[in-house]
């Protein structure tokens, strides 16, 4: 995904972004520089490993370091898994710190990713700047579409074109408590970006999924963004308060799109919303991935 060397990885250095590849025939590539879920997900792959691991079993970690020691090439590309970070924990990461800032300041500008309502499936960026291709002799365009695709292609929903949905949301989330474990207080970067507001992972995290939860709940004007503009299941007392958990939401406003009843996927929000009422920061920093668990407000 990052390639160092002459082959052309997912990574691109001038926009710091993850972008699709396409490979031709002749063997030349090129990013594809639709700014997607695609450059996000690399940021999931994070995951935490108590410094205790490495005191409990010593000839696990000298033999961990041997294997990287003779393969500098894979450290160069990758969060190095060696450096300790708060409580001596390591991390294993793509991205390493450099990155992952210039991943998250574009993940949270609010004219790209970050909406009032999460984090947005395409870059907004795209509204004013469609990407297009030639290939083959036919031009390809990507362009932003907040809500349904204005094309058959792929059943005619958007899946990664725009609309929020609430699974990658969730495991941006999860990568976001994982580096917080690890990087600690120290880490912070502004969100939204250029607002001049500073935030640690955790405060990141929390954000999102209050942003994800205000899709339900009522606005100023008492109408829920989930709703749009259905009047039956904005005014109707039989209705009003009966929430929908759609399967996707509209990139602007919230509205719910696809399927109405999609508890599995975005019945999720309930398990984000007890995790940040029963989990501080401190019992993130000083527990780990275990201090969720051991938290009095479960038992």
């Amino acid at each position: 995904m990052i390639h160092v060397g002459e082959d052309t990885g997912m990574w691109d250095e001038e926009d710091g972004f993850f972008y699709d590849v396409l490979r031709l025939p002749n063997g030349q590539a090129q990013h594809l520089k639709v700014r997607s879920m695609v450059g996000l997900l690399p940021l999931c792959a994070a995951t935490v490993f108590e410094g205790q691991a490495v005191q409990k079993y010593p000839e696990l970690g000298e033999r961990f370091n041997r294997f990287l020691a003779a393969r500098p090439e894979l450290v160069a590309a990758i969060h190095d898994p060696r450096r300790p970070g708060y409580a001596d924990r390591r991390l294993g990461a793509i991205l390493n710190e450099t990155r992952l800032r210039r991943v998250l300041s574009k993940m949270l500008d609010e004219n790209e990713f970050l909406s009032p309502y999460r984090l947005r499936s395409l870059s907004r960026y795209h509204a004013e700047h469609p990407y297009v291709i030639q290939v083959g002799g036919q031009e390809f365009r990507v362009p932003y579409l907040p809500a349904e695709s204005d094309t058959g292609m792929f059943g005619g929903n958007s899946n990664w074109r725009v609309p929020i949905w609430m699974p990658v949301n969730v495991l941006i989330i999860r990568a976001l408590l994982q580096y917080y474990a690890y990087y600690g207080n120290a880490f912070t970067v502004e969100c939204p970006t250029g607002s001049g507001r500073s935030m640690t992972l955790y405060q990141v995290a929390e954000e999102l999924a209050r942003r994800l939860a205000s899709i339900s709940l009522r606005d100023q004007d008492g109408r829920r963004p989930v709703y749009g503009g259905t009047h039956k299941f904005q005014n109707d007392p039989h209705w009003r308060d009966c929430i929908l958990f759609y399967e996707y939401f509209h990139g602007d406003n919230g509205a719910g799109l696809g399927a109405s009843h999609q508890t599995g996927w975005t019945g999720a929000i309930a398990c984000l919303l007890h995790v940040f009422a029963t989990l501080t920061p401190a019992q993130m920093l000083e527990g780990g991935r275990m201090g969720y668990f051991e938290t009095p407000a479960q038992g």
